[in-house]
C-alpha cells in the first residue's frame, strides 16, 4: 500500500504567492469583496486560480460580502416552457454578474417554498427570484418569516409577477392584462363572439390578470362574457377542462382562451380526441407564445412574452444598489391559424 500523501487542495496563499498579490489582494479578487482591485492585478490573479484549479469558498464569499456569490431562482415546474424560458434569462444573466445559479421546484405549494426558503437562508444568498405564480391572498405566516430572514441577512427578495410579502421585496413583471386584453379585442375583431376561458383557480394573481384583461378586451370589441372553467397550468389539465366542456356541448364558431400555451396545446389534444376540428369549428388561443406554439398545426395563436428578458430583469433587480420598479415589460399578438376570421 502507497504512504504517499493524498493530494493537497490549492489554497488563496498558494495563488496569492505565484500570483505576486498580497493575500488580501487576491481575496478581494476570488472571495467576492465588493472593493474594487485593478485590472492588471484582477486578471492575473484569476489566471493563476484558473492555472492551479482553485474554487472559491462561499464561506468566505459570505463574509467578504455579508452574502454569497448564489442566487436561487424559485418556479412552479422547470418542465414547464414558461418557466424555463424565464429560467434560462436568469442562468445568462447571473452568469453576468458571476453569480451561482440554484434552481428549486415549488410545485406551487406555499408549504414546499416556505421550506426551500428556510433551506436556501443558511446560504446567505444574495437574492431570491419568486418565479411561482402568487396568490391574491395573504402569503403564509411562515414563508413570509423566512423571506423577513433572508432580508434581515442581506439577501435581496425578487418577486415576478404580483408582489410578494415583504414590504422591501422587488418586483419585475410583463404586462398579463394588457397583453390579454389586446388578444380579446383582437378576436372579437375577427368575428368571435362565444368564448370559453381555462383559468386556474380563482385568486392566483396570473391568471386572474389574463382573465380579466381577455374578458374585458372580448367584452368591448363585442364579443359575450366567456364561459369560464377553472383548471391548472398542465397539459393534462388544459386537456381535461377542455373534454368536459365538449361533453356539455360546443357550439362551432366558439373561440377557446387558456392562459397559457400549455393548457392550449392540451385544450387541442382534446378537441381533436373529440373529433372536432381546430380552427374553423373551434378556435383556440394561448398565453406566452412559447417556442412549439408555432409548431403544432394548426399554429397557434398567442401572446408574445418576452420571459427570457423577464429572467433577466429579476436578476438585475437582485444586484441593483438603488431601485426604482420598472413598468411592465410590453407584450405583443401572434395572431395564427388556429383563430382564423369568422
Amino acid at each position: 500500500m502507497s504512504d504517499a500523501p493524498a493530494p493537497r487542495a490549492t489554497t488563496l496563499q498558494d495563488v496569492a504567492r505565484e500570483a505576486g498579490v498580497s493575500l488580501a489582494t487576491a481575496s478581494r479578487v476570488l472571495n467576492g469583496s465588493t472593493r474594487n482591485v485593478a485590472g492588471a492585478y484582477r486578471e492575473r490573479v484569476e489566471a493563476v486560480a484558473d492555472r492551479l484549479g482553485y474554487s472559491a469558498n462561499l464561506s468566505a464569499q459570505a463574509t467578504a460580502r455579508g452574502t454569497s456569490a448564489t442566487i436561487a431562482l424559485l418556479v412552479a415546474d422547470i418542465a414547464d416552457p414558461y418557466f424555463s424560458r424565464i429560467a434560462s434569462g436568469v442562468a445568462h444573466a447571473a452568469d453576468d454578474e458571476n453569480l451561482v445559479l440554484t434552481i428549486g421546484i415549488t410545485e406551487r405549494a406555499t408549504e414546499r417554498e416556505a421550506r426551500l426558503v428556510r433551506n436556501l437562508r443558511g446560504q446567505r444568498p444574495r437574492g431570491i427570484v419568486l418565479a411561482a405564480s402568487r396568490s391574491s391572498h395573504t402569503d403564509s405566516a411562515v414563508l413570509t418569516a423566512m423571506l423577513h430572514d433572508v432580508e434581515s441577512a442581506g439577501g435581496t427578495i425578487v418577486s415576478i409577477g404580483a408582489p410578494a410579502g415583504t414590504a422591501n421585496a422587488r418586483t419585475v413583471a410583463i404586462d398579463d392584462r394588457g397583453g390579454a386584453l389586446e388578444l380579446g379585442r383582437a378576436l372579437a375583431q375577427r368575428g368571435y363572439r362565444d368564448a370559453i376561458a381555462l383559468a386556474a383557480a380563482d385568486g392566483l394573481v396570473t391568471s386572474d390578470d389574463r382573465l380579466a384583461g381577455f374578458s374585458e378586451g372580448f367584452g368591448t370589441a363585442g364579443g359575450n362574457a366567456p364561459r369560464v372553467l377553472r383548471t391548472g397550468f398542465s397539459r393534462a389539465e388544459g386537456y381535461h377542462a377542455m373534454s368536459a366542456a365538449l361533453e356539455d356541448g360546443v357550439l362551432p364558431g366558439t373561440v377557446v382562451f387558456a392562459i397559457t400555451d400549455v393548457v392550449a396545446i392540451g385544450a387541442m389534444s382534446a378537441i381533436r380526441d373529440a373529433g372536432r376540428g381546430i380552427g374553423d369549428d373551434i378556435a383556440v388561443a394561448g398565453f406566452g407564445s412559447i417556442p412549439f406554439a408555432s409548431d403544432v398545426t394548426p399554429t397557434l395563436t398567442s401572446v408574445n412574452a418576452p420571459l427570457e428578458l423577464l429572467g433577466e430583469a429579476a436578476v438585475r433587480a437582485v444586484v441593483a444598489a438603488e431601485w426604482t420598479p420598472p413598468a411592465p415589460l410590453p407584450l405583443s399578438l401572434a395572431i395564427r391559424d388556429s383563430t382564423p376570421p369568422r
